[in-house]
């Protein structure tokens, strides 16, 4: 049932009101950050289709189709799986999902869509298709699903997930009905974090706060490292507001660009913005109920202080831009330095 989804309350009225009128689109485009429960939602409506004791026009949670379209995970396509250019199906024989390997759909499994669509439904009522990342599509296999598109099968029905909508075909993304998830409430993370995962309502707050919206992204989390890494970001701030120490914002530029890190460079970085954010939210006189590090603060607050808001708002902007520079070739080191001593300017 819908109402167990964390969050998107407009969603769930759309999704009931098609159920209610019988009138579910045979392609819809579900499109929201990643972690949201996108997919959830698509299993959700396949429940709802194939309940065998509805209530209502939802899934029941307790027939044998229900359960099994629940139990449904869709393991990663693996180097060596023979099945990697396959439909994965589900534990419900009408239910299956495309996903990329290998960083892009690939044409194979998008004409087995082709032509698992157009069976009748094995035993169920309707068949259901989720594509995952369905941004990931190239040429080929795109050109493969504007097929099925153009003719869906009445007893078929087509869930392309996306976080990239822009990425899609427009004779694609035409031919779907777009639904839009928005990134959920912190309080909504932090409840289904502590209500079903049992995480203890102290972490919880901090993964809801630093997974912007997303329990996708607070489950990913660890706790522990980003901890590490938001202190030693921790001392960059002190260094540019408290202690004015440029030696110091050095040796940790040369910290940070150590080869044993380099997976860690980017996630410091956003863990940095994310102080700094704080930083400009407290600076603006806004309670510690808003910012993402409540943990830390009163260690923020001193430093707010020292902080004027437009100086931070340079610092994100400044921030942002490496980021988006990380994108090509860049030299690292140079590039950290750089924008440290630019940050340590009035």
């Amino acid at each position: 049932m819908f109402d167990k989804l964390a969050g998107n309350e407009r969603v769930k009225d759309v999704l009931r009101r098609m159920l209610e009128k019988g009138r579910v689109p045979g392609a819809l485009l579900f499109v929201g950050e990643d972690g949201v429960g996108k997919r959830l939602f698509a299993l959700e409506l396949a429940k709802a289709m194939n309940c065998q004791k509805s209530k209502g026009k939802e899934g029941c949670d307790e027939c044998s189709s229900c359960l099994r379209i629940g139990r449904s995970t869709f393991p990663l396509y693996d180097n060596d799986d023979d099945n990697k250019e396959r439909i994965v199906w589900s534990e419900h024989t009408d239910v299956g999902m495309v996903r990329p390997y290998k960083r892009s759909i690939r044409v194979d499994p998008m004409r087995e869509l082709e032509r698992e669509a157009n069976y009748r439904p094995v035993e169920g009522r309707a068949r259901f298709f989720i594509i995952e990342d369905a941004d990931r599509l190239n040429e080929s296999s795109s050109n493969a699903l504007l097929k099925t598109l153009e003719e869906p099968p009445e007893t078929s029905h087509l869930i392309l997930l996306t976080s990239r909508p822009s990425a899609l075909l427009p004779t694609i993304r035409s031919r779907c009905q777009v639904i839009r998830f928005a990134p959920l409430q912190a309080e909504e993370v932090e409840k289904h974090l502590t209500a079903e995962r049992r995480i203890p309502k102290r972490e919880a707050s901090l993964l809801a706060h630093v997974a912007r919206g997303s329990i996708g992204r607070a489950l990913s989390t660890d706790l522990a490292s980003y901890r590490e890494r938001r202190d030693a970001m921790l001392e960059v701030l002190k260094s540019l507001a408290l202690t004015g120490d440029r030696a110091r914002l050095l040796r940790i530029a040369e910290e940070m660009n150590d080869a044993k890190r380099k997976d860690e460079y980017e996630p410091r970085l956003e863990a940095l913005e994310m102080l700094v954010h704080d930083v400009w939210t407290l600076g603006l006189g806004a309670p510690a109920e808003q910012i993402v590090n409540r943990d830390l603060d009163e260690q923020l607050k001193q430093i707010s202080v020292r902080v004027p808001s437009r100086r931070a708002a340079r610092w994100i902007t400044e921030i942002e831009t490496l980021r988006g520079q990380l994108l090509v070739n860049v030299n690292r080191k140079v590039a950290t330095d750089a924008l440290f001593l630019s940050m340590a300017e009035e």
